[in-house]
């Protein structure tokens, strides 16, 4: 029974890191002043009770050179490369279960959580529901905020070469053009002989050719999906249907993370299945990374199992995989993110919201 409980908790886990009809521009829920209620900590520090089960599984490097992390109970923290600030459900944010980050191209820092859409602008966050029923007329900007109202979980968010923002939720796909949200493909004139809804997209990608490419997870299983600016088109993988993570090679080749065959290349026509860790479990495989060196990062989950796994770290260099472990400096090798600053430094999320940076020679933990 116990074994039968942790796959569960971990297939859970998987799943949260796994535009019907118009919805006009939506007003803040709630706007609250950013006040950070960690100011002044050396280290990643929990605050919120979360538990050995959540972690930190997104981020990115602003134009400032300001680290932001997003966490599954901890809500968002930010380093300045000396202090981490954090930023919770009484800062701003709809929840602390967060799932994706993107900093747009006027600075503004977009937030998806399990409970709905946020966008912190350097001043102040600001709570924005997408759902269906929603408008700018009906918004009482004097009615208490309630978290049922905005339950739409945001997956995946990406800006495309237009400036348009495209946000991967629950109940499918929004675009944002700055102004408006709209449900796509619902009102956009597309091609959809798949009859795809596009509901729990976990990823979202646009190729060098402006090609926008979808990775469906749990619930609606969909799989890989292309749309080429007319047509929105299921691409069938075989005994696959969840897509975790995409991103495209030196030669144009979409490299696919997925749930069940590990890393998938995809060149248009054909897939081929890309070399993985020796050791890894395929269906354990959390998030592949290429730096700004070529080199290729593999990290792994894990079941408490002694036969099965403890989790993984790995690097690539096209030739031989390094695997990292406790004796390298990492106390904890179940890893949910990875991200490469500006200094080249590597930077690791793990279980029980860990943060570690690999400057190419040492590790550091930055939480405690």
């Amino acid at each position: 029974m116990e074994k039968i409980v942790r796959y569960i908790l971990l297939f859970a886990a998987f799943y949260m890191h796994s535009c019907k009809g118009h919805t006009q521009s939506q007003s803040p829920q709630n706007i609250t002043k950013a006040n950070a209620v960690a100011i002044g900590k050396p280290k990643l520090t929990k605050t919120q009770g979360s538990n050995e089960y959540q972690d930190i599984c997104c981020g990115l490097e602003d134009k400032n050179g300001n680290l932001w992390f997003g966490t599954t109970g901890e809500g968002v923290y930010r380093y300045d490369g000396k202090l981490f600030s954090q930023f919770t459900i009484q800062n701003g944010l709809s929840s602390n279960y967060v799932c994706s980050m993107l900093e747009d191209k006027n600075g503004n820092i977009w937030i998806g959580t399990k409970e709905g859409l946020c966008c912190f602008d350097g001043n102040a966050m600001k709570r924005i529901t997408l759902n269906k029923n929603s408008s700018f007329q009906s918004f009482n900007p004097n009615k208490n905020y309630s978290p049922t109202e905005n339950s739409n979980s945001v997956f995946c968010i990406m800006q495309d070469a237009k400036g348009i923002l495209w946000l991967g939720t629950t109940d499918g796909v929004y675009c944002f053009n700055g102004k408006n949200f709209t449900a796509f493909p619902d009102n956009f004139n597309v091609i959809n002989k798949n009859k795809l809804t596009l509901k729990s997209v976990q990823c979202i990608y646009e190729d060098k050719r402006e090609n926008l490419w979808f990775g469906s997870g749990p619930m609606a299983f969909e799989g890989l999906s292309l749309y080429d600016g007319k047509a929105l088109t299921k691409i069938e993988l075989k005994n696959e249907n969840w897509i975790r993570g995409m991103s495209e090679d030196e030669n144009g080749n979409l490299l696919l993370t997925t749930r069940r065959i590990g890393v998938v290349s995809f060149n248009g026509e054909t897939f081929s299945e890309f070399p993985t860790p020796r050791n890894l479990k395929k269906d354990l495989l959390t998030y592949v990374f290429t730096d700004r060196q070529g080199y290729m990062w593999y990290a792994s989950d894990y079941i408490n199992d002694a036969d099965i796994t403890t989790g993984g770290f790995w690097r690539f260099d096209g030739q031989s995989f390094h695997e990292f472990s406790k004796k390298d400096g990492m106390s904890n090798t179940s890893v949910t993110f990875i991200l490469e600053d500006k200094n080249k430094n590597i930077w690791i999320g793990t279980r029980n919201t860990g943060l570690y940076c690999y400057d190419g020679k040492s590790f550091t933990n930055f939480s405690e």
